[in-house]
């Protein structure tokens, strides 16, 4: 028989029950696969376990925990508020007592200091400066000598009108003489009345002419006096704007000095038109005058403190204030014209207001609102006024001395929410019970 011709063998059929023999590294696949996912589940327990602390004990098993405690609990010495809050489902906050006192009411303003006077120092008689007799920036008192201008012009026209007045005095003698004589003729009848009245009005000429010397003579001596430049005022002045040499005239804007009061000094600042009826109340007489202080551009260093003066006599139309002027001891010299200072008027003092810390209260849109601690350690949220604040305080209504009201960790707050008091209260308003 030919090779082609051999009958092609038929494969061998599998034994039943018996498992083709490709199907043993399939099973080998899935169990290396199976202990891989095993060997990573293992390695990842860890990662959400909780954190051994540092003796290597789980929380609460360690001295003092309520293993150790014999599950009586869990003792509180030396236990956090916080972990004693999360284990109590407590929120831990701080809080104050609400306090009876008094607060003082103030309203705030930007003022101007002005001095009470500034005089400009003019010439009033022209001549070349002889001596200028103060230095820049100094304390000058009233009638000390500042400028001397040469005298000797105004001298020299002085004594011309003094000797007018002695030639016409000498005149109106001899008339008046004349005038005794022809009234004696006239009563004799040696003469005509018409030289006698002739005479009489020679006399008044006379007198007239005597009186314009005398206004002359005392223009002079006034004159004079301006050549000897004074200080009209006390007070602190400028910088040097004549030197010695110089010919000034009279009637010039040029100033020679400028000379401003310094003590006591003022201060002009504005307040809303709403408040003027407090402030005429205040003003009027018989009342306490009102104090302000006043504070530099930060609010943080007190300057000065003074009393109120005045009001201004009319409200400006375009800003809708009234100005006020307020005067000051400056004996320090700490104030200075044209300063911008802070003004804080004092207007009235609340009396047995509540107090609480300006953190406890808390706006949700334009009602102000606190967390007061019941006895029950929980929370109430209650609804208050805030009638003023100043200082950190605020006087509020709504709330009684002694309630306990919340000072932090208000996101976490609602109302009947349990929460533990903390050691961070407000020393101010006195502790927690």
């Amino acid at each position: 028989m030919l090779p082609s011709e051999r009958p092609m063998q038929q494969p061998t059929s599998a034994t039943p029950g018996e498992p083709a023999a490709h199907s043993k590294p399939k099973k080998r696949r899935w169990l290396a696969w199976g202990l891989v996912l095993l060997a990573c589940g293992i390695l990842m327990i860890p990662l959400f376990l909780p954190p051994m602390p540092p003796g290597g004990m789980p929380p609460g098993m360690g001295p003092g925990g309520p293993a150790s405690a014999g599950g009586k609990g869990m003792k509180t010495s030396g236990t956090s508020t916080s972990v004693l809050a999360a284990i109590d489902n407590r929120t831990p906050v701080t809080a104050s007592k609400v306090q009876s006192g008094s607060m003082d009411i103030f309203l705030d303003a930007l003022g101007t200091v002005t001095p009470v006077a500034t005089v400009n120092v003019y010439s009033q008689v022209s001549g070349r400066v002889l001596s200028v007799n103060y230095r820049e920036g100094q304390m000058v008192h009233k009638g000390q000598m500042l400028v001397e201008i040469d005298p000797r012009p105004t001298q020299a026209q002085l004594q011309q009108a003094q000797g007018s007045l002695i030639r016409d005095r000498a005149l109106l003698d001899q008339a008046r003489v004349n005038l005794r004589r022809y009234q004696e003729a006239l009563q004799e009848h040696a003469i005509a009345e018409q030289t006698v009245f002739d005479q009489s009005a020679t006399v008044k000429q006379d007198e007239g002419t005597v009186a314009n010397d005398e206004g002359q003579v005392r223009y002079y001596e006034v004159q004079l006096s301006y050549c000897h430049i004074v200080a009209p005022i006390s007070g602190r002045i400028g910088l040097r704007l004549v030197d010695t040499g110089n010919t000034i005239f009279s009637g010039s804007s040029t100033t020679i000095a400028t000379i401003t009061q310094l003590n006591p000094i003022t201060v002009v600042f504005s307040m809303a038109e709403d408040h003027l009826s407090t402030m005429q109340e205040k003003t009027r007489p018989g009342h306490q005058a009102l104090t302000v202080a006043l504070y530099d551009r930060s609010q943080s260093n007190k300057i000065g403190t003074g009393k109120l003066l005045t009001l201004d006599n009319q409200v400006d139309t375009s800003t809708g204030t009234v100005r006020l002027r307020a005067q000051f001891d400056n004996a320090s010299e700490s104030l200075y014209p044209n300063q911008f200072v802070n003004a804080r008027l004092q207007v009235d003092t609340l009396q047995n207001a509540n107090l609480v810390p300006t953190g406890a209260v808390q706006y949700n849109g334009q009602q102000a609102f606190v967390y007061v601690v019941k006895q029950d350690s929980t929370v109430e949220l209650r609804n208050i006024t805030v009638i003023n604040t100043e200082g950190g305080q605020s006087a509020t209504s709504g709330l009684n001395p002694g309630d306990t009201v919340v000072t932090s960790n208000f996101d976490r707050l609602t109302d009947g929410t349990k929460v533990t008091v903390g050691s961070g209260q407000s020393s101010m308003m006195g502790p927690v019970s």
